[in-house]
C-alpha cells in the first residue's frame, strides 16, 4: 500500500477496502492497516481480490474520487465513475493534443528520450558489470552514438524526424544486443530483431515480454482515465493500441529487455522452453510461457526508487505512475512529461 500522486496504490491482494465516516479503511481480516481521508485522494487504484464495499464505492463516486479495479497481475477490470467525473474532458484533451503535433510532438520526444536514455544505461551498465566478459568497445561505441542521438530529439522539429531518430537509435542499439547474452551463445543469440513471427529464441522472448508489458501498459492507461487506443507517436489504426505503444517505448529497455537478458543469463529461460513452427517461427512453449509468467511476477514485486518521484515502489507500479504523471501533464499540472529515466 503506497500513496503516491494522491493516488492511493492499494498492492495486497487479501486486502479489504472500506468506508468509515469521510475515510478510507484499508484492512486485511481483522487488521485495520491504515485509515486515510478520502478528501485527500485523486483516486485509488486497487490491486486486491476482495474489491470495496459498496458505501465506500457509492462514496467515491459522490466525491468524484477515481476508483480502479485490477487484478493483482494487473489486468484492468472496471473503474467507478461519479456525475463530475473529470475523464470526459481528459479524454477530450487527450484526443485534441493527438491530432496538434505542436502539442503531442513534445511528449513523443519525452517517450524517445527516455527510451535512448535507457538503452544506453543498459549498454553501460553491462560493460561495467561484465567489462571481462563483453566487447567493450563495440559496447563504448554505439553508447556514444545513443548519446548524440538522444541530443537531435531535443532539437527535431516533426513527428516524421522523430520516428526516424527512433528508428536509427533501435539499430544502434540492437547491433551490440547480442554482446549482452552472456550464457548459452549457442541456444540464444540475436542478430536483428524480427517480428510476425520471431525467427530465434532470443527475439521470441523479447516478443513474449513485450505483449506482458503492453498489457501492463494498457491497464495503467485504462485506470488513469486515457484512451489507450490514441497515441501522440504511433499512428492509429483499427485495434491498435497506439498510446499504450507510445507509453512503453521508454520501459522496453529497462524493464523488458534487461528482464529477458536476467532470464537467459541466470539460466531460468532454457533451450527446450522453445518450439519451432513449419513457417520458420519460433515461440515459447507452454512450460516456458509459465516459467517466463511466474519470474514476471516477481520482478514487478521488486523494489525501485522511482527517478522522477524520488521514492520506493515496485517495478509493477511504473507504468501506473508514469501513466498518472502523462494524465497531470495533459491536464496541464505538469509542463512538461517526465520520461522514466532509471538510473
Amino acid at each position: 500500500m503506497r500513496q503516491l500522486l494522491n493516488t492511493l496504490f492499494v498492492t495486497s491482494e487479501d486486502a479489504y477496502l472500506s468506508l468509515e465516516n469521510e475515510n478510507v479503511v484499508v484492512s486485511r481480516e481483522e487488521d485495520v492497516l491504515a485509515k486515510i481521508p478520502l478528501r485527500s485522494l485523486e483516486a485509488i487504484l486497487s490491486f486486491s481480490y476482495k474489491g470495496a464495499s459498496p458505501a465506500l464505492m457509492g462514496k467515491c463516486a459522490e466525491m468524484s474520487t477515481g476508483m480502479s479495479f485490477f487484478s493483482p497481475r494487473g489486468r484492468y477490470y472496471c473503474s467507478i465513475l461519479g456525475e463530475s467525473n473529470r475523464n470526459v474532458l481528459l479524454r477530450r484533451d487527450q484526443f485534441r493534443m493527438a491530432d496538434d503535433e505542436t502539442q503531442s510532438l513534445p511528449i513523443a520526444k519525452s517517450f524517445i528520450v527516455g527510451k535512448i536514455y535507457n538503452s544506453r544505461w543498459v549498454l553501460e551498465r553491462t560493460k561495467r558489470d561484465h567489462k571481462l566478459r563483453v566487447n567493450v568497445d563495440r559496447l563504448s561505441q554505439q553508447s556514444e552514438l545513443l548519446q548524440k542521438l538522444m541530443a537531435s530529439v531535443r532539437d527535431c522539429s516533426s513527428m516524421v524526424e522523430l520516428r526516424g531518430i527512433e528508428g536509427l537509435a533501435a539499430k544502434d542499439y540492437f547491433f551490440a544486443f547480442d554482446d549482452l547474452i552472456l550464457r548459452n551463445k549457442d541456444d540464444f543469440f540475436f542478430q536483428e530483431r524480427s517480428r510476425r513471427p520471431p525467427l530465434d529464441r532470443m527475439n521470441a522472448l523479447l516478443s513474449f515480454i513485450y505483449a506482458l508489458l503492453t498489457s501492463d501498459c494498457i491497464a495503467a492507461l485504462q485506470g488513469a482515465g486515457l484512451d489507450p487506443y490514441v497515441g501522440f507517436m504511433h499512428v492509429d489504426r483499427p485495434g491498435r493500441t497506439s498510446l499504450a505503444l507510445d507509453l512503453m517505448e521508454e520501459f522496453r529497455p529497462a524493464i523488458a529487455d534487461r528482464f529477458a537478458l536476467t532470464l537467459i543469463n541466470t539460466g531460468v529461460a532454457r533451450s527446450s522452453h522453445f518450439e519451432e513452427r513449419e513457417n520458420g517461427g519460433v515461440f515459447l512453449t507452454e512450460n516456458g510461457r509459465k516459467a517466463v509468467l511466474s519470474a514476471w511476477q516477481k520482478r514487478k514485486q521488486e523494489i525501485i526508487t522511482h527517478p522522477f518521484m524520488e521514492e520506493q515502489i515496485p517495478w509493477g507500479l511504473v507504468p501506473y505512475v508514469q501513466a498518472l504523471l502523462l494524465t497531470r501533464t495533459i491536464r496541464g499540472d505538469l509542463d512538461a512529461y517526465p520520461p522514466f529515466a532509471w538510473k
